[in-house]
C-alpha cells in the first residue's frame, strides 16, 4: 500500500512546478468539496467556477457525514487528454487529522476543464469542475435549507439537544455568506451546526447570500427539546454465535465466523467490540472468519451511548483442515406438478421443483433458466402460469467449485378456463397541492387503483372531461385551470368490466412560477467484496427534494434502458458493470440534470469476490 502525503499543492507554468504558499491571501472566490461514509461520489463538489484565484477547501468530517472515520484524498488530474494540468491537488483528510479533515488551499484556475477524483484504491469519486472567464452576472439567490438532528422520542422532541445544519448552494458566483436566527434573535453568521439544548420549542430562521450579493429568500424550522430521562446505569446485553460447516466432531471444517449481537433499551448501543485468542479489543462491525487451523477463543463485550459497559462474555472453537479436495459435481433433479388436462398439459400452471445433494463438499448453490433466458438462484420451487411451452434448464454447484452438467424439464401450460363473473373492484384518489377552498393549485394527480380476487386485473381505463376512454398505465396529471371530472373503470381477465366510478375537482392556477428544477441525489448500498463490488446484488436509493412547488415524478434507467418511474428503491442483482441515470421533476415541470451512478455486481464465490484475482470491477 503506498502511503500518500498529508498535503501536496503546486501550481505548474511555463514548464515548471512552483510551490505555493499555503498562507497566501484568501481568494475571491471559494470552491468547497466534502466528503462522508460514501466511497462512489464526494458528499458535495463544485461544477463551475470562475478563472484566476480560488480558495479550494476539502472537509471530510463528522460535521459532513463521515462518522467511520474513513480517509478520502481530493486529487486533480496531471495527465489524461483533454483536461487542464496546470494545478497539482493532492489534499488527503481524515476525520482524525490535525486539521479535524477540514483543509484550504489557494489555486489559480485558467479557463478550461479540470478533472478531480479520490486517490486511494477502491474509492470511484470523480467529477468534473468547469473554469469559464467570467464576464456573466449573476441575478439568482442560492439555494438553502436545513435540517433537524438528535434522538428523538416517540412525540418526535428531541431528547436533551437539537443540531440544525443549514446548507447553502450557489451554481452562479457562489455562495458568499450564511445566516441564521434562534427565536425570533438578530441574524448571526452561520459557520457550524447550531446546538440547541435550551428545553422548549424552537425556531430556526436561515437564509444564504451569493458573491453577487443576492439574499435568499428567509426559510424556517420548527422543533421542541424535551429534557432526557434518567441517566442510563444498565450495560447492553450482548451475544455471540459461531457458524460454519462442521465434523462429526463439531470442528468447523476450513473456517468458523463469529456473529456478535448487542442490543440495549436505554440509551442505545454505541459500540461493540471483540478480542481474538487473547489479543487486544478491536471494533466490531461485521461477523469475524477464522480459518487458522487450531482452537480458538473469541472475547466480546459491548458498550452504551451512556458509557455502560457488559461484562466479558466468550465463545470456544477450534478450526480444522478440510479433507481432500472434493471433484464430483452434485446429484442434481427436477419434478414437475400441476393439474394436467387429457393431453398431459398443465391447466393454469406448473410447478418445477429442483433437488440437489452432494456427498463431499455439499451443495453450495442451485440455478435454473426458463426458456432460455440467464441462470438465476434457485430458493423455491419456481411457478409458471403463462401458456406454452416451457423448458427449465437446471444445475448445481457444490462448495469445492464442481458444477453438474444442465439437465432440462420439458413441459406445456394452457389456461384454465374462465370462471370469473365479478367485475374488478376499482376507485380513484386526487391528490396535490390545496388552496384553503379545496382547489388543487397548480395541478392535480389522479390516482386510480383496482383489484380482482379471481382472474386477476386485465386493463385500467379513465375519461377526463367526457372525453373517450383511454388506457391507464400510471397516475393521470391535469394542470389545466378549471372544474375537471375524472371517469374510470376497470376489466379483469374473465371480461367483467366494472360500474364507471368518476371523480370532481378544480384546479386553479399557482401564485408564483417555480423555474428551479429539484435537487436528487442517489446511494448505492449492499455486501462488497474485497474490489468493492457488490455481491449477489446493490441497492440503489433514490432520493429528491423540492423547495418550490414539490417533488412530482422521479425517473431512473439502467443500462441505457428507457427511463422509468422510480417508486422504490431499486434491486440489482444481474452480475456485471452498471450504469444508472436518474432525475426528478417538480411539479411545475422543472427536470433535474441526469445523474449517474455506476456499480459492479458479482456472484458470490466468483473469481471476483476472491482476494487476490486482480482488478474484477
Amino acid at each position: 500500500m503506498v502511503t500518500l502525503p498529508a498535503l501536496f499543492l503546486t501550481s505548474v507554468k511555463a514548464g515548471a512546478q512552483t510551490p505555493i504558499q499555503l498562507q497566501a491571501a484568501q481568494a475571491d472566490q471559494v470552491l468547497v468539496w466534502t466528503a462522508d461514509n460514501g466511497m462512489t461520489t464526494y458528499k458535495s463538489a463544485p461544477t463551475t467556477a470562475t478563472a484566476g484565484p480560488a480558495t479550494i477547501v476539502f472537509e471530510n468530517s463528522a460535521a459532513t457525514g463521515n462518522t467511520t472515520g474513513m480517509t478520502h484524498t481530493l486529487t486533480f488530474d496531471t495527465s489524461t487528454p483533454g483536461y487542464n494540468h496546470d494545478v497539482t491537488l493532492n489534499i488527503i483528510a481524515s476525520p482524525f487529522d490535525a486539521a479535524g479533515g477540514r483543509h484550504e488551499v489557494q489555486v489559480n484556475l485558467t479557463p478550461g476543464k479540470y478533472r478531480f477524483f479520490c486517490a486511494i484504491p477502491g474509492h470511484m469519486m470523480v467529477g468534473e469542475l468547469v473554469v469559464t472567464d467570467g464576464g456573466s452576472t449573476d441575478t439568482t439567490a442560492p439555494q438553502v435549507s436545513a435540517s433537524v438532528a438528535g434522538d428523538k422520542d416517540a412525540n418526535g422532541n428531541y431528547i436533551g439537544s437539537a443540531t440544525v445544519t443549514v446548507s447553502a448552494s450557489d451554481t452562479e458566483s457562489g455562495v458568499d455568506k450564511v445566516e441564521y436566527s434562534l427565536d425570533g434573535g438578530a441574524f448571526a453568521a452561520y459557520s457550524a451546526p447550531v446546538s440547541v439544548n435550551q428545553v422548549g420549542a424552537h425556531t430556526v430562521r436561515y437564509r444564504a447570500t451569493d458573491k453577487a450579493g443576492n439574499t435568499s429568500a428567509v426559510g424556517s424550522v420548527a422543533f421542541t427539546v424535551v429534557a432526557p430521562q434518567p441517566t442510563d446505569t444498565t450495560a447492553p446485553q450482548v451475544s455471540a454465535s459461531v457458524a460454519g460447516d462442521k465434523d462429526a466432531n463439531g470442528n468447523y471444517i476450513g473456517s468458523a465466523t463469529v456473529t456478535v449481537s448487542a442490543s440495549d433499551t436505554e440509551s442505545g448501543v454505541d459500540k461493540v467490540e471483540y478480542s481474538l485468542d487473547g489479543g487486544a479489543f478491536a471494533a466490531y462491525s461485521a461477523p469475524v472468519s477464522v480459518n487458522q487451523v487450531g482452537a480458538h477463543t473469541v472475547r466480546y463485550r459491548a458498550t452504551d451511548k451512556a458509557g455502560n459497559t457488559s461484562a466479558v462474555a466468550s465463545v470456544a472453537f477450534t478450526v480444522v483442515a478440510p479433507q481432500e479436495q472434493d471433484t464430483t459435481a452434485p446429484q442434481v433433479t427436477a419434478q414437475v406438478s400441476g393439474e394436467k388436462n387429457s393431453d398431459g398439459a398443465y391447466v393454469g400452471s406448473a410447478t418445477v421443483t429442483v433437488s440437489a445433494s452432494d456427498t463431499g463438499s455439499g451443495v453450495d448453490k442451485v440455478e435454473y433458466s426458463l426458456d432460455g433466458q440467464p441462470f438465476a438462484v434457485y430458493t423455491n420451487p419456481l411457478v409458471v402460469n403463462q401458456p406454452g411451452a416451457h423448458n427449465v434448464g437446471y444445475r448445481a454447484t457444490d462448495k469445492a467449485g464442481n458444477t453438474s452438467n444442465v439437465s432440462t424439464a420439458t413441459f406445456t401450460v394452457v389456461a384454465a378456463q374462465p370462471k370469473d363473473t365479478t367485475p374488478p373492484q376499482v376507485s380513484a384518489s386526487v391528490s396535490g397541492n390545496k388552496d384553503a377552498n379545496g382547489n388543487y393549485i397548480g395541478s392535480a394527480t389522479v390516482t386510480v387503483s383496482a383489484s380482482d380476487t379471481e382472474s386477476g386485473v386485465d386493463k385500467v381505463e379513465y375519461s377526463l372531461d367526457g372525453g373517450a376512454f383511454a388506457a391507464y398505465s400510471a397516475p393521470v396529471s391535469v394542470n389545466q385551470v378549471g372544474a375537471h371530472t375524472a371517469r374510470y373503470r376497470a376489466t379483469d381477465k374473465a371480461g367483467n368490466t366494472s360500474a364507471v366510478g368518476s371523480v370532481a375537482f378544480t384546479v386553479v392556477a399557482p401564485q408564483g412560477q417555480d423555474t428551479t428544477a429539484p435537487q436528487v441525489t442517489a446511494q448505492v448500498t449492499g455486501n462488497q467484496d474485497w474490489a468493492w463490488n457488490y455481491v449477489d446484488s446493490a441497492t440503489l436509493t433514490v432520493s429528491a427534494s423540492d423547495t418550490g412547488s414539490g417533488v412530482d415524478t422521479v425517473e431512473y434507467s439502467i443500462d441505457g434502458q428507457p427511463f422509468a418511474v422510480y417508486t422504490k428503491a431499486l434491486v440489482v442483482n444481474q452480475p456485471g458493470a452498471h450504469t444508472v441515470n436518474y432525475r426528478a421533476t417538480d411539479k411545475a415541470g422543472n427536470t433535474s440534470n441526469v445523474s449517474t451512478a455506476k456499480f459492479s455486481v458479482v456472484e458470490a464465490g466468483s473469481d471476483c469476490s476472491k482476494p487476490g484475482k486482480g482488478n474484477c470491477k
